[in-house]
């Protein structure tokens, strides 16, 4: 039996192991020596790579409807403060992560400049005209927003209307407006583009895979795992809520891969069969853990994914963060500098691994250098909330 009040070890678990793979698949050692599976695919298709994000988002809506539920889904002043301004907190971190990157890249390029402390610090700190906008935290916070108002003003019967109308328009817009084209003539490159600013996206074709009409799709993605999260609230006994669960990632894994034929799955313009696919893929795994973990009690494996589990968007945070620091952070290495992350990878790893197989392992102890982050917390009990 499970109860609104009862946590759920294998959502955790679920969250924990998409998390790290966001790490894992962030953090290469050389972006040029990167395993097929641990990329993401160039345009249509899917790999591995590209069903973290997605699980996540899923993962969100659920925990979104747990979290609302103990307010009854109803509308306060308070609640809706909380709504806004957790949403902005993720968006600003975001936003920060992106100024940081580009912080350390300009200062590293004025190293050898003859300029002056005060005007290098001043040009590195000063990109706000160029900075990138949009994100993952940044889709995260606006997806997050969108559903958690929707759940507290809207019926909830009349939730997968919205998700229906929301991904068949999204269709339309995308049949309409040359939307599988990768290059500037998308419809989406197009606003981004005239909203946003060149200068403001990232580099990809004119494509912001976090682009703002992209984000329509995001929200019905959330939305999808808020139903989910209905479902488990709703029903009370474990093997119920199983099977529903693989119903539910069946149909919409089928479904996905179906109308892949007129409509691709594509992440970076979040197609509606993208959403279906990986929405019904993340289901269904969801419902395999449960099976494994709370209804079978084998639980021994999972720790290491549990201490992702607790501190997710902290734990994503601080690696995103050391990650920028590891890749800038230089000294003097013969007569050249050299970053620590260059170092570790070049000099450490890759004579004596290879290309490949070095950079895997620069990612994997990345992942594992996190994980003593946050195992620390994890077990002082410590949960961040972001």
């Amino acid at each position: 039996m499970t109860s609104t009040n009862h946590r759920l070890l294998s959502l955790d678990i679920l969250r924990g192991i998409t998390i790290a793979g966001m790490i894992l698949v962030n953090n290469p050692g050389s972006w040029g020596s990167v395993y097929a599976p641990l990329a993401h695919v160039p345009w249509n298709g899917l790999t591995p790579t590209d069903l973290v994000f997605p699980f996540f988002m899923f993962i969100m809506g659920i925990s979104t409807c747990i979290s609302l539920e103990k307010h009854h889904y109803a509308w306060s002043r308070a609640i809706a403060w909380k709504i806004v301004r957790r949403t902005l907190v993720i968006f600003a971190i975001g936003l920060g992560i992106a100024w940081l990157t580009m912080f350390c890249s300009i200062w590293n390029a004025l190293a050898e400049g003859d300029i002056s402390l005060w005007s290098r610090l001043g040009q590195s700190c000063w990109t706000f005209d160029r900075i990138r906008i949009l994100g993952v935290l940044q889709r995260l916070a606006l997806a997050y927003c969108a559903t958690a108002l929707v759940a507290i003003l809207m019926k909830h019967r009349h939730i997968p209307k919205l998700i229906g109308g929301l991904l068949l328009g999204y269709t339309g817009l995308l049949l309409l407006g040359n939307g599988f084209a990768y290059d500037e003539t998308n419809i989406l490159s197009v606003v981004d583009r005239a909203v946003l600013g060149v200068q403001h996206m990232y580099r990809d074709n004119g494509i912001e895979p976090e682009g703002l009409l992209s984000t329509i799709p995001a929200i019905a993605h959330v939305l999808i795992g808020f139903c989910c999260g209905k479902l488990l609230i709703e029903t009370k006994d474990i093997h119920t809520q199983i099977q529903r669960l693989f119903l539910i990632g069946t149909a919409l894994t089928f479904a996905g891969f179906l109308l892949n034929y007129g409509c691709p799955i594509n992440k970076k313009v979040w197609s509606p069969t993208f959403v279906l696919a990986t929405c019904g893929m993340a289901s269904s795994l969801l419902a395999l853990l449960m099976w494994v973990i709370d209804m079978k009690g084998k639980k021994t494996w999972c720790k290491f994914f549990e201490v992702f589990g607790i501190n997710p968007l902290f734990l994503y945070v601080a690696a995103a963060v050391l990650s920028v620091l590891l890749g800038h952070i230089r000294f003097a290495f013969g007569e050249a500098t050299i970053s620590v992350q260059r170092y570790i990878y070049s000099q450490l790893l890759q004579p004596l691994l290879g290309d490949y197989l070095g950079s895997v392992a620069y990612a994997l102890l990345f992942v594992l250098l996190v994980w003593g982050m946050g195992y620390t917390l994890y077990k002082k009990r410590i949960c961040i909330k972001i």
